[in-house]
C-alpha cells in the first residue's frame, strides 16, 4: 500500500476499506501531510481506512481554505470512484485534524453541507492573529487596518455554536500543550450535541501526533546518557502510541482494544 497523488491530495487506499478519513493538518506542516503526519496516517491505512489527506497553505483567510480543502476533497473522491480505486459506492467519511485542521473541520461543518460519521479535533486552537503568528504586531501596516483571520476568533465560537453539523466528536488535548484551547470548544460542542461528545486528554505535547520519528545512536559503549536518550524515545512513542489506540477505538468501538 503506497502514498498515491490524487487531484492535489495524498491518497492510501487498503484493500477493503471500511471508512474514509480526510486529514488536515496543522498550519505550518500542513503542506505534506503525508511525510509529516507519516506514522499516524500509515497506521489508520494499515487498519483498512482510506485515507485522503488535503496539503494546503495557511493564509488569513480560513474560510476560504476551509472551501477550497472540502472541493479538493470532493474532486478527490470523484477520481476514485471514477477509476474504480473505491469500489463501494458509500463508505462512512470522518474528519480528523490537527491545530489548525480541527478548525478547518469545524469550520466545513458549520458553514456547508457535508456528511460526516463523526469528527476527530486533536489540539484545537483558535488564537487571534496577532497570537498566532509571530511578530504580527511588529509589521508595519496602516494604523487603521487590522490584522485578523476571517473568521476571527469570535465568530468561528459563534458559527460552531449555531450552525456545526457533526454531532459525533473526539475532542484530543494533550497534558503538555500550551497552545491548546479544547475545553472551551468542548462546552459549545457538547451544548449542542449532549452525550455525543467525548473529550479525552492524554500525555503528550502540541507535536505528538506527527510521532517524531527519532534515531538515537549509542556510541561504542552504552553510558548514562544514552539510557536517557533511549527513555526519551520511548516515552514519545508511548504518547504516540496511546494516541493511535484512542482513535482507533473511537472510529470503531466494536473493535478489540
Amino acid at each position: 500500500m503506497d502514498w498515491q497523488e490524487v487531484s492535489g491530495n495524498w491518497v492510501l487506499i487498503p484493500p477493503h476499506p471500511k471508512a474514509i478519513i480526510h486529514f488536515l493538518g496543522g498550519a505550518f506542516v500542513a503542506t505534506a501531510p503525508q511525510v509529516t503526519y507519516r506514522l499516524l496516517l500509515e497506521h489508520l491505512g494499515s487498519q483498512g481506512y482510506a485515507v485522503i489527506a488535503t496539503p494546503f497553505v495557511n493564509t488569513l483567510d480560513h474560510s476560504a481554505i476551509a472551501k477550497s480543502v472540502l472541493q479538493s476533497f470532493d474532486r478527490t473522491i470523484d477520481e476514485l470512484r471514477t477509476k474504480s480505486i473505491l469500489k463501494r459506492r458509500y463508505l462512512p467519511t470522518y474528519g480528523i485534524g490537527h491545530s489548525m485542521g480541527s478548525k478547518l473541520h469545524l469550520l466545513i461543518g458549520s458553514l456547508f453541507p457535508v456528511d460526516r460519521a463523526g469528527n476527530v479535533l486533536i489540539s484545537f486552537n483558535n488564537f487571534a492573529a496577532r497570537d498566532a503568528i509571530p511578530f504580527v504586531e511588529q509589521l508595519n501596516f496602516n494604523p487603521g487596518f487590522n490584522v485578523e483571520f476571517t473568521p476571527s476568533p469570535t465568530e468561528t465560537n459563534n458559527l460552531i455554536a449555531k450552525g456545526y453539523q457533526v454531532r459525533r466528536n473526539l475532542l484530543v488535548k494533550f497534558t503538555k500543550d500550551t497552545i491548546d484551547q479544547t475545553s472551551p470548544l468542548t462546552e459549545l460542542l457538547q451544548k449542542r450535541f449532549p452525550d455525543m461528545v467525548t473529550p479525552l486528554t492524554l500525555a503528550g505535547n502540541h507535536l505528538t501526533p506527527l510521532g517524531q520519528d527519532i534515531s538515537w545512536r549509542s556510541g561504542k559503549e552504552f553510558t548514562p546518557f544514552d539510557a536517557i536518550g533511549q527513555w526519551v524515545k520511548q516515552e514519545i512513542y508511548r504518547e504516540f502510541n496511546q494516541l493511535k489506540s484512542v482513535v482507533l477505538r473511537w472510529l470503531n468501538p466494536l473493535s478489540s482494544p
